[in-house]
């Protein structure tokens, strides 16, 4: 078996502007951001973009690296709104695709599944139909004949995602309380690539998980980024909490079209390393 390995640049030197690139975590929580920073080191712009949206969101569309944005929100959780999200949005920076929770993972799961779409019931007698005219619906063949809405496939050229733990091969395992859905991200795109806080051993991934925290499989991934830390400032639980100290500083900055530039400064000019470092002598100054 092929060993996966390779850095967050290997991983960014394979992206492309243009492309539609998913973006697995929730919100605030488990998003690869190591990949997203090193996507923002990178020139690849004019990206469309799924993810049940955070920081990851956030930051792209502060870099004006978003075309069209397939979202169903874009939060931080203990932060309703995120507001460089909420800042384009008020600006027309970007198309926005808005889908309900249920549609994005259905859409996904039609792109894994390499089908077209798939009828759901979500969506239906909502304003989801309304700001998206092009959204179609089918009537079941059957007995009942009931209308359902035809969610179209999500098919990504890429996928980013951030799980606990994977070996060099891609298996990949989540040890929080959620897996949302990483593994979905990955099956519905062409080549994916996933960030973890530490590769182990294949034998070893079962040591801390049973086998149902075995989400992600080896067939469907392209390469296997370690990255301790490599979601902050989202969680990564057991690993870490989210970073609720300095989310604020960063919800601080992002509302501050004149301190945010200080911050992107002192945060996200240089490398992954320099970015840990950065955050850690945040945290000496604020204790």
């Amino acid at each position: 078996m092929s060993d996966k390995t390779m850095t967050a640049e290997d991983v960014v030197g394979r992206l492309e502007s243009g492309m539609t690139i998913g973006i697995g975590g929730w919100g605030s929580r488990r998003k690869p951001m190591a990949l997203v920073r090193a996507l923002l080191r990178s020139d690849v712009t004019d990206l469309t973009v799924v993810s049940y949206g955070g920081p990851d969101v956030g930051l792209l569309a502060a870099a004006g690296r978003i075309r069209t944005l397939v979202a169903a929100f874009a939060t931080l959780d203990s932060v309703p709104l995120e507001p460089h999200f909420a800042a384009a949005r008020q600006r027309a920076a970007f198309e926005m695709v808005e889908l309900d929770e249920a549609m994005v993972m259905w859409g996904l799961t039609a792109a894994a599944q390499r089908l077209p779409f798939l009828p759901v019931r979500a969506g239906l007698a909502s304003d989801v139909m309304r700001v998206n005219p092009s959204l179609r619906t089918v009537t079941s063949p059957y007995e009942d004949g009931e209308e359902l809405v035809a969610v179209p496939a999500l098919r990504l050229d890429a996928a980013l995602v951030h799980l606990n733990r994977a070996d060099a091969q891609g298996n990949a395992q989540y040890l929080g309380p959620d897996p949302y859905f990483d593994d979905l991200f990955c099956e519905a795109a062409d080549a994916a690539y996933v960030s973890c806080e530490r590769v182990v051993d294949t034998a070893d991934l079962l040591k801390e998980g049973g086998p149902q925290s075995l989400l992600v499989k080896r067939a469907f991934v392209n390469g296997v980024v370690e990255a301790p830390r490599g979601a902050h400032f989202t969680s990564c639980v057991p690993d870490h909490d989210r970073d609720e100290p300095f989310q604020r500083a960063y919800v601080r900055a992002a509302r501050d079209p004149e301190a945010w530039p200080a911050f992107e400064e002192r945060f996200l000019s240089g490398d992954e390393d320099a970015y840990q470092a950065a955050v850690a002598a945040f945290h000496e100054e604020e204790a």
